[in-house]
C-alpha cells in the first residue's frame, strides 16, 4: 500500500435520477483496495450509453459495485489490495470496473486490468475496455462469429460500432452497419465497415440482402431491440445467430418463430456489469491473448470523439444523448 495519498477525492454523483443536470461533483473518501483489488489514480475515464441509463434511474449498480457511474478507467495502479499481483503497482493499465470511473481515485479487480503501452495516449486507453469486452464475448463468444462470415451491426459510429467493426475486420469479417444520416455512413466506412445503410432512408433488411446475395447477415449484433428484432431476423442467415446487447428501441418484440424454426436461427443477449469477477477475469485473459495484441501494436486504436473535464460529465451526458457523436467521448480526471 502507498502512505501518500489523500484521503479525499472528488467525484461525480447525483442525488435523485434525472437529466445530465443532475451529476454534480461532490468529496469522497479515497476508497481503499481489499482481497484482489487495485486503487488506480484515474487519467481519464469512458462515458458510455450504460452511464446514462444508470443516471435516469434505470440501470442501478449491482450490489456491491460503486454507485458513482463509470464503466472503464485508464490511469497508474497506486495500492494494491492482499491477493492482487505485486508487479500491478505504479503500472500505467486500463481496466474494467462495475462502477466508480467518474473519480480520481477507482478501483478494480487487478485480473480485470489490461496493461497500457506506452505508445498508447491514456484517453484511448480508457475508451477500450467497456466496448472491447462487450464485442469480443457478444460477437465472437456468444455469436460465434467466424472467417469469412458477414456481421450486422446497428449504431456504427457508436462507441460499440466502431469496435466491433474494427474487431470484424481484424478477425475476416464482412462488416454492415447502420447509421442515421450520411455523415455518419461516411465515418463508418472510414473506420472499415464494408457497407453502411442510412436506416432512414433505405431499408436495411433489403440492403443486407442484396449486399449478401440474398443470404443475409452470419451475425447480428443488435442494440435497438424492440420492433428492429423481427427485421434483424428477416435479413439474418440460416442458422445465423441474433445478440442483444442493449434495448434503447424498447424491451419487448414479437417475433414470427415459424420463419425463426425454418431459418433455424439462434438468439441470445447478455449484460456484463454484473457477471461474476471470476467470468470477466477469463473474459480479461482471453481478450489479452487474443485481441490485445491488435491495440498493443496501433493496429487497432479506438475512435475519439470529445474528451470533457470531470467536471462538466453531465455536458458529457448531454452530447451523447444528442447523438451527434462519432467514436467514445471521455473524461478528463487527471492525464498524463
Amino acid at each position: 500500500m502507498a502512505d501518500t495519498l489523500p484521503e479525499t477525492m472528488t467525484a461525480m454523483g447525483f442525488d435523485e435520477p434525472g437529466g445530465p443536470d443532475v451529476l454534480r461533483a461532490e468529496t469522497l473518501p479515497v476508497p481503499q483496495p481489499g482481497e484482489g483489488q487495485v486503487l488506480i489514480r484515474v487519467s481519464h475515464a469512458g462515458v458510455n450509453r450504460p452511464d446514462v441509463i444508470q443516471r435516469k434511474g434505470a440501470y442501478p449498480p449491482p450490489p456491491g459495485a460503486s454507485p458513482i457511474p463509470g464503466l472503464e478507467i485508464s490511469g497508474t495502479v497506486v495500492a494494491i489490495g492482499e491477493g492482487a499481483a505485486p508487479e500491478l503497482l505504479n503500472q500505467k493499465v486500463c481496466a474494467l470496473v462495475t462502477g466508480g470511473g467518474y473519480a480520481e481515485y477507482c478501483l478494480a479487480r487487478g485480473e480485470h486490468c489490461l496493461h497500457v503501452p506506452q505508445s498508447m495516449p491514456m484517453a484511448e486507453a480508457a475508451a477500450i475496455p467497456e466496448t472491447l469486452f462487450t464485442v469480443w464475448h457478444n460477437v465472437f463468444e456468444r455469436g460465434w462469429a467466424r472467417e469469412g462470415e458477414t456481421l450486422l451491426v446497428h449504431g456504427g459510429t457508436s462507441g460499440i460500432g466502431t469496435m466491433a467493426t474494427m474487431l470484424g475486420k481484424a478477425f475476416g469479417l464482412t462488416v454492415i452497419v447502420t447509421c442515421g444520416d450520411d455523415e455518419k455512413c461516411e465515418a463508418a466506412r472510414k473506420v472499415g465497415a464494408d457497407l453502411a445503410i442510412n436506416y432512414k432512408q433505405q431499408d436495411f433488411v433489403e440492403e443486407v440482402l442484396r449486399h449478401t446475395d440474398r443470404k443475409g447477415a452470419d451475425v447480428v449484433l443488435d442494440m435497438v431491440s424492440g420492433d428492429y428484432v423481427q427485421r434483424n431476423l428477416d435479413c439474418m442467415a440460416e442458422d445465423g445467430r441474433h445478440v442483444t446487447i442493449a434495448v434503447l428501441g424498447g424491451a419487448k418484440a414479437e417475433i414470427n418463430m415459424a420463419k425463426l424454426m425454418s431459418k433455424r436461427q439462434t438468439m441470445t443477449g447478455s449484460t456484463l456489469r454484473a457477471r461474476p469477477d471470476e467470468f470477466k477475469a477469463l473474459l480479461a485473459d482471453e481478450i489479452y491473448n487474443h485481441a490485445w495484441p491488435l491495440f498493443e501494436d496501433g493496429t487497432i486504436r479506438p475512435v475519439m470523439d470529445r474528451s470533457f473535464p470531470l467536471r462538466e460529465a453531465g455536458a458529457a451526458h448531454a452530447h451523447m444523448e444528442a447523438g451527434d457523436h462519432i467514436g467514445k467521448i471521455v473524461l478528463e480526471v487527471a492525464p498524463e
